[in-house]
């Protein structure tokens, strides 16, 4: 398994943005260098553009380098981010008619630039991938998101997008048996880390309560990966205040790496 780490923020709607690249750095120290890659990420904001998507400039050049290095790899990548934007170049390097793509999140992300109140692509990246054809919207399933805005609601329930809540998450054999009814062959898993209890996981920008638990998480993950085969992955938003805090919550990321590996 490799892991790419991309230190990007600029998706972000938060003041606080920065701190998802210091996140990206922490997680970057507890992985082994032999099989981790880095994908520079520019120090400027970027433009709009006319697309409606904040600071769009610096994410395409983003998403153009790690596209660049996922092609040059031969195995299942772990993305690490920054951002969950990241996993726009990550899920389409991977993308076929048999890829289910599960997202583990706080926010189901299926905003539009029509329809986002902040105009960060981190709240539209789930939608724009259905959007653009890279996966079929009945093999989606957002997991545990629990902050809807009504523009993704309308999305989802056009579109036929499936969820379910931080309970459903807690039935991991259940969930797992949803994914693989689709008939999928592969599975991508997308962790943004806010899907977690901030009450056992503080290094988030936006802690939203009543979130998984880290066991029930780590769980539904390996259940995902015993059914199907891992396509690749993303841990995304990790925004501790400091290193020391980065170092409390090191081990439950870890956790999600080896539930990753199997």
């Amino acid at each position: 398994m490799t892991f790419v780490v991309v230190p990007q923020w600029q998706g972000s709607p938060s003041s606080r943005a920065m701190r998802l690249a210091e996140g990206a750095a922490a997680i970057r120290a507890d992985l082994p260098t032999s099989s981790t890659r880095e994908v520079e990420v520019p120090l400027e904001a970027g433009d709009e553009q006319g697309t409606g998507v904040a600071r769009f400039g610096s994410l395409q050049l983003v998403r153009e380098r790690l596209a660049e290095v996922l092609g040059g790899l031969g195995d299942a990548a772990v993305v690490i981010g920054g951002d969950c934007g990241v996993s726009a170049a990550a899920v389409a390097h991977v993308a076929g008619p048999d890829l289910a793509l599960v997202w583990f999140d706080a926010h189901p992300d299926l905003n539009t630039p029509a329809t986002s109140p902040s105009g960060a692509f981190g709240g539209m990246v789930l939608a724009s991938l259905v959007e653009e054809g890279v996966v079929d919207a009945s093999r989606v399933l957002v997991a545990g998101a629990r902050e809807w805005d009504p523009g993704e609601e309308e999305f989802a329930s056009v579109k036929g997008v499936a969820s379910v809540g931080v309970d459903g998450v807690a039935d991991a054999e259940a969930l797992a048996a949803a994914v693989a009814a689709t008939g999928a062959q592969r599975v991508y898993v997308h962790i943004d880390l806010d899907v977690l209890d901030p009450a056992e996981f503080e290094g988030l920008l936006e802690p939203i309560p009543f979130g998984v638990s880290t066991p029930q998480l780590v769980a539904a993950v390996k259940a995902l990966v015993t059914r199907l085969p891992l396509a690749g992955a993303t841990i995304a938003s990790f925004a501790p205040e400091s290193p020391e805090k980065a170092v409390d919550d090191a081990p439950t990321i870890l956790r999600l790496i080896a539930a990753l590996r199997g």
